[in-house]
């Protein structure tokens, strides 16, 4: 039992080593059955860098067919085609070989032109060679003839006189190709693409054309524009002709210009005009319309054409917006405000103007009172003022286009000096000149009564007879005749019957005698209707006591008239 303990560890040693080597075995068979190829190679070695050779580095578009062949003298490997430093997408008319080596385009197009290149890789390596390029010559294709800023070839082009003209042709084409221009007088020149006229005239009007000739493909193609001089023709604005009114009305605005194919731009008071609401543009912006005008819509508006590098601005176009009247106002000198009352003196003159701010000016019309009309101007001037002018005046102002109408009021008072007189003396006048007429009214019944009852003829020679006795038939003048007139004032004496007078005085009639106003309550002033201007007629001096001959003569001596005797009394 010993000596096997003993020897134990040793034989467990012996076993593990022969395990391993059992496993280790096929590996290493395994390594030395690889590709032959590969033995010969040390982990050192790297790979070549590859070559590319092609039938043809320049063809013409759809004319030739052109192979491409990496090559390369590593064994073992993967090759990949590089175009534009892009893998290459294989694509319709493309072909590669089984072992990659070999590209075949068969018919070139434009879109093949470009560098080639073919990568090789191998063992943990990649290799690429040098780009190659293939050259594609192709076109012309179709040539058309431009004006800047450019317009299709063939087509009618107007430009304006003494304007600034580029010609140039657009193609496509490679290599570049030969120009060789024909213009309408015959002349042809060679070798350019594009050429300028300066102040182009009528002279230069007709088919331009130009060739474009390509060496290497040996084709040719013709392009040709046809041109027309006309004069600067400047852009209107057109407007129908309606009476615009403000918040009633609608317009449009057209610009015209000679020119079809134009760009435009319309200008409100010199500024870029944007479309909001109100301000609506057309689909090519020739038409311009405005909705719901107001007072302020009035411009001015222009319109701006652009063609062929040219512009031109049209006349500027104000539009006549009718509106108001507005508020009427009343003034009596520029300096014054709105007044509704003013007063002024007799005598003076006055002066009223009417204003109202409207769109055409308005018409104005004054009135007083009763719808009198009294004047047809914007200014009313009265002189000189008197009583009859005071009173409510009325200012219509009118707008014919709107229909609309306003006025205005003013109360217009005149004032004038007081009287000199009291109020005591002008009632006393006033009882005078009524005294006056009863007096002379009683006079004149009473002599004419006498008269009729003398009835001798001796009687009529001898005008004057004294009675020695009343008879009872004869009675008192003041108690006998009860239909004599009565004293306007009680105040005023009586006729006595023993008054006799050397002439008789004549009955006074009443037209002679004007209507007076009793005076007012007012102290130191006479108040009348300021419509009648009524002369005042004059009091009469007190009847004195005595004999009233000398009174009569009095009243009837024409040179000692009763205005006289009020003078004095004044």
């Amino acid at each position: 039992m010993g000596p096997a303990d003993v020897h134990g560890p040793l034989w467990t040693g012996i076993l593990l080593s022969a395990s391993l080597l059992i496993v280790w075995s096929p590996l290493a068979a395994a390594q030395f059955t690889l590709d032959p190829s590969l033995q010969n190679m040390t982990p050192r070695e790297s790979l070549a860098k590859p070559n590319i050779s092609v039938s043809q580095s320049s063809v013409i578009e759809q004319r030739a067919t052109v192979y491409f062949s990496c090559v390369t003298s590593d064994v073992n490997i993967t090759i990949h085609w590089v175009f534009n430093n892009a893998f290459l997408v294989l694509q319709e008319g493309m072909h590669l070989s089984a072992d990659g080596k070999t590209l075949t385009i068969l018919t070139v197009q434009r879109k093949d032109s470009g560098p080639y290149q073919c990568e090789v890789r191998g063992f943990l390596q990649v290799q690429r060679s040098e780009p190659t390029f293939l050259d594609v010559y192709y076109g012309p294709d179709s040539v058309q003839v431009k004006l800047e800023p450019g317009l299709p070839s063939g087509e009618v082009v107007n430009v304006i006189e003494n304007s600034t003209v580029n010609f140039w042709v657009e193609t496509e084409t490679h290599p570049l190709p030969d120009y060789s221009w024909f213009f309408p007088n015959g002349s042809v020149s060679s070798s350019i693409k594009r050429f300028t006229i300066n102040a182009i005239s009528r002279e230069h009007e007709g088919l331009y054309r130009c060739l474009v000739s390509n060496s290497v493909t040996d084709l040719s193609l013709v392009g040709a524009v046809e041109v027309r001089v006309v004069g600067i023709l400047k852009p209107h604005i057109v407007f129908p002709n309606l009476t615009l009114v403000e918040n009633a009305s609608s317009v449009s605005l057209t610009c015209q210009s000679g020119f079809q194919e134009v760009g435009v731009q319309w200008f409100l008071s010199s500024q870029p005009l944007l479309p909001s609401e109100r301000l609506e543009l057309s689909a090519n912006n020739r038409t311009l319309a405005i909705h719901g005008l107001r007072r302020d819509d009035t411009g001015p508006y222009e319109c701006e054409v652009w063609n062929l590098g040219n512009r031109a601005r049209s006349d500027p176009v104000r539009l006549n917006i009718s509106y108001g009247p507005d508020q009427v106002d009343i003034t009596r000198d520029p300096a014054s405000g709105a007044v509704s009352a003013v007063e002024a003196g007799l005598g003076s003159s006055l002066t009223l103007k009417c204003w109202a701010e409207a769109e055409p000016v308005a018409e104005y019309l004054w009135s007083f009172e009763h719808n009198a009309s009294v004047s047809e101007q914007e200014q009313l001037v009265i002189e000189p003022l008197s009583w009859e002018h005071q009173g409510l005046y009325t200012c219509t102002a009118v707008n014919p286009l709107t229909r609309l109408t306003r006025s205005a009021l003013v109360l217009v008072t005149v004032v004038g000096p007081q009287s000199s007189l009291s109020a005591g003396a002008i009632a006393g006048i006033v009882l005078g000149v009524l005294a006056v007429i009863a007096l002379g009214t009683g006079l004149g019944y009473f002599l004419f009564t006498r008269m009729a009852r003398r009835p001798s003829r001796n009687t009529r020679e001898d005008p004057i007879q004294k009675k020695e006795k009343p008879t009872s038939e004869e009675h008192h003048p003041a108690e006998s005749t009860s239909s004599w007139p009565k004293p306007v004032n009680d105040n005023v004496p009586g006729v006595q019957e023993q008054v006799r007078a050397k002439k008789m005085l004549p009955p006074v009639s009443p037209e002679h005698f004007y209507e007076i106003d009793l005076p007012s309550a007012t102290g130191g002033s006479c108040s009348r209707d300021p419509g009648k201007v009524l002369p005042m007629y004059p009091s009469v001096p007190p009847r004195p006591k005595g004999n009233m001959e000398s009174n009569y003569q009095v009243l009837v001596n024409p040179e000692s008239s009763i205005y006289s005797h009020i003078s004095s009394q004044a």
